[in-house]
């Protein structure tokens, strides 16, 4: 008889395995998301149209994450989650076939959007099965581990997308891809046990949980978490470039060592949330905005700016690794709901923070997204407090 989360898992072995099996899919599904950026250009090129179109790819994908978020709950509720997550990570595969072979623009789209798919049904279930996975003490350190490889992957896919393209071009650069989302697949089918829907007689609606305050308070703090985060660091090349005046090497090496300081940032931070969950939630956001103000302030200086960024990194990276945690203590009865709701918050305050701050960039100035930024995440920082003094009410 196959054993079930329910039953028993005997040993804690094979639940970091299949922790770490779905850090490998988390690590494909970030570079196949970015790695476009890198290759604009020779796509556009093979493709026959512009770079702006081209870069649509990246923003479709992020749409039909949103859209998976808020319903992979309701029309997966009587499926196996493990069914579902090889499921997600066979479609994962499939889409990079498709894109590594688009003969136009249009399958090119369509590879993108399934791609799209599997982002936001996966992110939308990871925390409630990693729940399934280690014991409640556990859960902090096995959603740093999947954040390390979401780290690992942001650092990477762009200059591996760039240097691969050089070589291989566009289409093995994503081609490379598929073997490792196909180990992803053999890796979770050994590990993960059986996963039979929980709750199925709740409501699938994930909007209802809008009527908890805890839960508005939470989710506000992740919009302006995230629409400051992504205002900064969208615009940052451009940042140091223009002011700081970095040349290529250098901005590079910049952004390597943020993604290192970010995947060193989860490891910490998620040991401590054991016993600082709403602290750190509160603290996280609030060192981001005195970063961000310090950059603002010397932005000039080479030295200045590259420790600020390390900070940023650090802490930035480490982030969701709280939220996560602060969904599975919170919203335990209702995580898969709540992951999706989070999922879409995120993808939402990215789009935003991004749009607002491009336009800022543009009309004000440099220092105006930066600035925009810091508000964010002081308001963050607020409603995070918000939603610590709910839960004291409400214990």
């Amino acid at each position: 008889m196959s054993i079930t989360f329910d039953q028993d898992i005997s040993g804690k072995k094979a639940a970091w395995g299949a922790v770490l099996s779905m850090t490998l899919c988390v690590f494909v599904l970030i570079a196949s998301e970015f790695m476009p950026v890198s290759l604009l250009t020779p796509i556009a090129a093979d493709l026959g149209v512009t770079e702006g179109q081209t870069g649509q790819a990246i923003s479709i994908s992020g749409v039909f994450a949103v859209i998976t978020s808020l319903f992979i709950a309701s029309t997966t509720r009587r499926l196996d989650r493990k069914f579902v997550v090889l499921s997600l990570t066979a479609l994962l595969a499939v889409s990079g076939i498709i894109v590594t072979f688009a003969p136009t623009y249009i399958v090119l789209m369509i590879g993108r959007a399934m791609l799209g798919i599997s982002i936001g049904g996966f992110w939308s279930m990871s925390t409630a099965i990693v729940m399934r996975l280690v014991t409640p003490g556990e859960v902090p350190a096995a959603l740093a581990m999947l954040n390390a490889g979401n780290a690992i992957a942001a650092t990477i896919s762009a200059p591996l997308g760039s240097l691969l393209g050089a070589y291989i071009g566009w289409r093995g650069a994503f081609f490379l891809i598929v073997p490792i989302a196909i180990l992803a697949i053999v890796w979770q089918f050994i590990s993960l046990p059986a996963l039979p829907p929980r709750d199925a007689q709740s409501s699938p609606n994930v909007f209802r949980l809008l009527r908890r305050p805890l839960v508005v308070a939470g989710m506000s703090a992740i919009l302006f978490l995230f629409m400051g985060q992504f205002a900064l660091f969208t615009y940052l090349r451009p940042f140091l470039e223009q002011v700081t005046h970095l040349d290529i090497e250098m901005l590079s090496l910049i952004l390597l060592v943020m993604g290192l300081a970010g995947a060193v940032g989860t490891w910490v931070i998620g040991r401590l949330l054991r016993h600082r969950l709403f602290s750190i939630l509160v603290a996280i956001p609030l060192v981001m905005a005195g970063l961000a103000l310090f950059l603002i302030v010397f932005g000039a200086s080479e030295l200045p700016v590259l420790a600020a960024l390390v900070g940023w990194g650090f802490f930035g990276t480490a982030a969701p690794v709280g939220w996560g945690t602060w969904l599975s203590r919170y919203l335990a009865d209702d995580a898969e709901a709540g992951g999706g709701l989070q999922v879409a918050v995120i993808q939402l305050a990215i789009t935003a923070g991004a749009s607002i701050g491009g336009v800022l960039f543009d009309t004000v100035g440099w220092w105006s997204t930066f600035a925009f930024a810091v508000a964010l995440l002081i308001a963050s920082s607020l409603a995070s407090i918000a939603a610590w003094q709910t839960t004291r009410r409400a214990s």
